[in-house]
Parts: structure tokens; sequence; C-alpha cells
């Protein structure tokens, strides 16, 4: 009886905030399932599942690995749960989870249930049920305040997990590749091969990875993609990338295609990452029995289109909005090279509101770990930074000995768009995190409204 009424105040709370949102601004993906489990904080142990239960997880990549596993999946005919909202923390997983689930037979209504997670909360959500399938898309500095060094949260995963799930893993991190040594159930590999944007050695020196977890004699690196993911082996034991299951190559970013083992697929971004989440949506759905021919038709004939990649245009300039994750080294470097070879002149917008939408520290050290010092480019014609943070972005482009003429400081935001049209060249290219994506979006439709 306890189940079932956590159930029904699951449900109910979910409907009063869909109706409540214009007035509170809240979706209600988080607190219809803090109170259904305080009412009965087991309850998602007492539920029936359904044949698949997969999680996706890693410092970045997570949510559009997600979104492309869930395309591919449900236009294959399964019925998936998925949190398309993004809410990957303990309430949000058990709001979801309820309302797809009959109050009175405590089944899940699906033939998957689909979640981006997390790394800290896999445990916590899956404590007695597991998941029968877990991507690893990678592990580097993320969230430092919150999360720590990057071993602690490949520790937090492998301790979430036991021989019962079947890991699919980014070989190309060695952080991850670890899991080869710790995990006794079942493990597929993928990975990129050499391509041509690919470098010898590291940019810099704030590399997660160097040294093998094995004898801790320094990896040697045949080629890396970027930071410490790449294709290496220990030059004193047998801990190597080695060969993969399912590996990219051909990679074709202006096109949009690559080759993943023999299949021919597109890629729904002409950027580095999309090569990556297109690649393990691609092994999941395999090892799950999909045909090849199945996966490729949803990847290159009904292509989902990128939510994280935003066109537009400002007169007749073309504007690229590329959200790059804070605290996430590695997420605005993967920008910055983006930025970097695109073609012509360009003008870039950079800034924040908030460094975390999860806690209230405002810890800004990751800032000298992203590698600004490569936006010294003669393409580069202006660097606008926004936002409450600007004097602390302004001061690291200072530091990285941009030239101090490039960089102009706009104290309001609402006045960006007229500010760079007035005083810059070239295409618009935006490096901002979520908090400012919808508020240079509006500004760029109303700008576009009032000269139409």
């Amino acid at each position: 009886m306890k189940q079932t009424l956590a159930i029904l105040i699951n449900k109910v709370l979910t409907l009063a905030c869909k109706i409540a949102k214009p007035i509170f601004k809240k979706d209600g993906s988080v607190t219809p399932g803090y109170y259904a489990t305080k009412l009965d904080k087991d309850i998602l142990n007492k539920l029936k599942y359904p044949k698949y239960i997969i999680g996706i997880t890693g410092s970045s990549g997570k949510g559009s690995t997600t979104s492309l596993v869930a395309h591919i999946l449900e236009n294959n005919g399964y019925k998936v749960i998925w949190n398309k909202n993004g809410s990957n923390l303990y309430n949000a997983a058990a709001t979801l989870i309820l309302n797809h689930t009959n109050p009175f037979t405590k089944r899940i209504r699906a033939d998957v249930l689909l979640l981006e997670l997390d790394e800290s909360f896999i445990k916590t959500i899956f404590n007695k049920v597991k998941l029968t399938h877990l991507v690893i898309t990678n592990v580097t500095r993320d969230q430092p305040a919150r999360n720590g060094h990057p071993d602690i949260i490949f520790n937090k995963i492998k301790n979430s997990i036991d021989g019962n799930t079947h890991i699919i893993i980014n070989a190309d991190d060695p952080i991850v590749n670890r899991m080869r040594i710790t995990h006794n159930g079942l493990i597929t590999t993928y990975g990129v091969g050499k391509s041509k944007t690919d470098i010898k050695v590291p940019l810099s020196d704030n590399v997660d990875a160097a040294y093998c977890p094995i004898c801790e004699s320094k990896l040697k690196y045949s080629t890396i993609h970027y930071g410490h993911v790449g294709i290496y082996k220990c030059p004193s034991c047998d801990f190597a990338r080695g060969k993969v299951d399912y590996e990219a190559k051909d990679i074709d970013l202006e096109k949009q295609f690559m080759t993943i083992n023999k299949a021919i697929v597109h890629l729904n971004k002409n950027v580095y990452f999309a090569v990556y989440y297109t690649l393990a949506a691609f092994a999941l759905t395999s090892v799950m029995g999909l045909d090849e021919v199945s996966i490729q038709h949803e990847l290159n004939d009904n292509v989902l289109v990128s939510k994280r990649l935003k066109n537009y245009r400002l007169g007749k300039r073309k504007v690229e909005m590329v959200e790059s994750k804070n605290e996430n080294c590695l997420s605005y470097l993967q920008t910055i090279n983006f930025i970097r070879e695109q073609k012509g002149l360009k003008t870039i917008i950079m800034g924040f509101d908030n460094v975390s939408r999860r806690y209230e520290l405002n810890d800004l050290s990751w800032l000298y770990d992203v590698d600004f010092e490569l936006l010294n480019d003669k393409t580069i014609d202006k660097i606008f930074c926004i936002g409450r943070f600007r004097y602390d972005v302004y001061n690291r482009l200072i530091y990285a000995n941009i030239d101090k003429d490039k960089l102009v400081l706009v104290d309001n935001e609402l006045d960006i768009i007229k500010i760079v049209k007035n005083n810059s060249k070239g295409n618009i290219y935006t490096m901002v995190c979520f908090d400012m994506t919808a508020v240079i979006k509006k500004l760029l439709m109303e700008d576009a409204h009032e000269n139409n």
C-alpha cells in the first residue's frame, strides 16, 4: 500500500508542477521524486524493471550519447523511458521512473529504461537493482569542487556495478580503460583510430592521466586525440589501449561522416566530440542486438537534429552557438579546437553567470586548466567577455597573452548583439555555458525580428 501511495503522490505532484510551471518556472522533474522517496525510501528497489536497464555516464558527452541511443532504439520499435531534460541525480531519476510505473502492479511500462547518470549517483539510484548495460564515455577533471580527483569518480563508477552489468567503455581514455582490470563482467570497447587532427604531445601539462595504473610507468602515446585521450601503451607492462571492438576511422568533420569498423555513418555535428557519442551509441545498440543496417538508417537517413550546436544569423554573419561545460577543461578545449578549425575571420563571445547549477561554490581555478593560449590566432578578430564572471574570464585571457586590443568587456549582456555588430568582423562563435545559451538565443531572435 505504501508503494502504491508513493507512486500516486509522484504522479499527482508531477501534474501539479506542470500546471504551475508558468508561475514557478519549474518543470517538476525533481520535486515529486523527493517526496515520493520520503514516503518510501526503498521504493526504487521494489519495482518490476524492463529487460534493459541502461546507464550512460562519464564526465562529458553522456547527454548527447543518451539522446542518440534513445533516437535509435525508439525508431526501431522499443518503448524507451529516458531523461530527456538531462536531470540525472537521484530525485530526478525517481521522478521519471515512478511516473512510468503502474501504481498497482509496480511494473515500469517500457522495454528500455535509459538514463543519463551522474557518476556520483549510480549506486544511490541502482542499489539492489543492477544496470544491465553501462556506457562510460570518459573520466576527466569535472566540477572538481564537487567531484574531486578523477580517481574518485572512477572508483565511484567501479563500485556502483558488479559482474551482472555489461560495460561499454571508451578505451581511448586510460582512466576508463582501467575497467578492463577491475570489472569481472562483460566488457565491450570502443575507440577512435588515428585522425588528421591528432597531436603527438600534449598541449600542456594539465593532463588527467599520464602513468600506467598497473606499474606506474609513464604511458607512451602514438597519437593524442585531445587531453589524455588517444592511443597509448605502457612500455613496461601489458596495459594499453589495444584493439577495440568498435573503432571509428576516416573521420571527415567537414562532410560529417566516418566509418565504424566497415560501416559508413553520419555525424549530426561537425565537431570532434560527435565522433565519440555516435561511436558509443553505435556500440551499445549493436551489443543490444540491433543490426548494422537498422542503426545506420537512424544515423544516416533519419538524422537526429543536434541540440548542442545551434546555428543562427546576425545580418549576413553566421552565428554558431557551441555550449562549453563549465569546470571541464576538455569540454572547453574541444570548443576552442572547433573554432580554430573554422575558415575565415572569427568573433568569439565567452562567459557565464553561474559556475554550476548544483551548488553555490564559485571555484574558478579550472579556468587555468583550459588551454586558452590556443586563441592566440590571427583569424580571431575580437573576443567579447560577458556574464557575472566576465572580469575573471578577461583576466584569464590576459594571462594567456591574448592581445588586449582583441578583448572587449561587456557590462550589460543585453547589449551584446549591438556591440558585436558595431565592433567586430567575421562569423560569430559563442563559447558559453548553458545559462547563457538561452539569453543569447533570445537576443538573436529579437534582432532578427526587428530587422525583417
